[in-house]
């Protein structure tokens, strides 16, 4: 599905649609900031463009409002939207991919940070640390407990994700 081609747009439309396009991909998390269980910060795209996270005010659910009710800005809204549903929902599953059974995998660890999944707005992820593993009786995490700023939660693995790019236990040093 070509999500534009539905729409037709003015050069600065189809410009600011691209701009909001490019902060949706730099905002994505990349690794933790810090080896510290307390910290949920993130590096992120946005820190080598800008020096610190993008951000984004939370802008209103248009995406089940009909086009012809919509102003401009609001379409242009709409379709950023739509991207961004589209876009970090497939992030996710690509970064949650396991093949089954066919190599061992290490299991999440106690400290880990890890991306939520969940329906949230535009350039806004949930992260939590892991805090509580549950693995099975074959020794396999299934279900974990997570500390993100809204409390601690139980989550099955399959809700969670880690990040792309992970330190590796012999990383002692901070990423500054």
């Amino acid at each position: 599905m070509n999500f534009l081609s539905d729409y037709r747009l003015t050069f600065e439309e189809l410009t600011t649609v691209f701009w909001q396009v490019e902060a949706c991909l730099n905002s994505r998390p990349l690794t933790p900031l810090s080896s510290d269980p307390n910290d949920l910060d993130v590096l992120t795209s946005g820190h080598f463009l800008i020096g610190r996270p993008l951000v984004a005010l939370p802008e209103k659910d248009v995406t089940s409002i009909n086009q012809n009710r919509l102003s401009r800005w609001q379409l242009i809204q709409k379709i950023q939207q739509q991207f961004w549903r589209r876009w970090s929902s497939e992030y996710l599953t690509r970064l949650q991919q396991r093949p089954k059974w066919s190599s061992q995998r290490t299991n999440i660890q106690i400290n880990d940070l890890v991306l939520v999944k969940d329906n949230l707005p535009t350039q806004q992820w949930k992260l939590g640390r892991v805090i509580e593993i549950h693995p099975g009786p074959d020794k396999i995490v299934r279900v974990v407990t997570l500390k993100t700023v809204d409390g601690v939660y139980k989550r099955p693995i399959t809700k969670i994700c880690h990040l792309p790019i992970v330190n590796t236990p012999n990383d002692t040093n901070d990423i500054v």
